[in-house]
């Protein structure tokens, strides 16, 4: 089994335990400030033996990206399993069949997103092109700004869920060494006097 930690979001962290082979995945959503992984984990798991752990990359939140990293890290390294970097975006294009842009919150009313077959970007709603629908996991204030710049989403019930997402993901993904993950910020930061 292979854990799947995905708290990219400022609001919402995405868990799963998927088996390589295509069968018995479970997932879990869970508040970004009150995500115990460990105990996610236990829950998930069932005492099923894992042997890899995957943690999106970003982009998106600084301390979100950095909390799953950490624990996926340390717990891969612990257990002397692969890791798997995924993508954040990727996690969410995925979900959906037909050509979506991904879309995942930046705060102050931004988006990182992607086209499909594009880089990610950042930016906001009204710069989002609307080629395509979007997929992914934005606040309520943001999808509405989204909306409200022409754009809409793509139902639920028509997605893959998080944890078939991941599965599929993981098909291709390549494990990394320990101390070669990377995470993505897209933004910059810098203090002004």
């Amino acid at each position: 089994m292979i854990f799947v930690i995905d708290t990219s979001a400022t609001m919402t962290a995405r868990l799963a335990v998927v088996d390589p082979s295509g069968h018995g995945h479970r997932e879990l959503f869970t508040t970004s400030r009150d995500v115990d992984l460990a105990a996610h984990l236990k829950s998930l798991a069932r005492g099923q033996r894992l042997t890899g752990v995957a943690v999106a990359t970003g982009p998106g939140s600084f301390t979100g990206l950095r909390v799953g990293a950490s624990f996926g890290l340390g717990l891969a390294k612990g257990l002397g399993i692969p890791l798997y970097p995924l993508p954040t975006l990727d996690l969410h294009a995925v979900r959906s069949d037909s050509p979506a842009t991904a879309v995942v919150e930046a705060g102050r009313g931004r988006v990182y997103y992607r086209l499909p077959g594009g880089e990610p970007a950042l930016g906001e709603p009204a710069e989002v092109p609307t080629t395509h629908p979007l997929v992914g996991n934005v606040s309520l204030q943001t999808e509405l700004a989204l909306i409200g710049a022409g754009h809409h989403f793509r139902p639920e019930q028509e997605l893959r869920s998080f944890s078939e997402a991941a599965a599929l993901l993981l098909k291709t993904a390549r494990e990394v060494p320990y101390s070669s993950l990377k995470l993505e910020y897209m933004q910059s930061f810098s203090a002004s006097k």
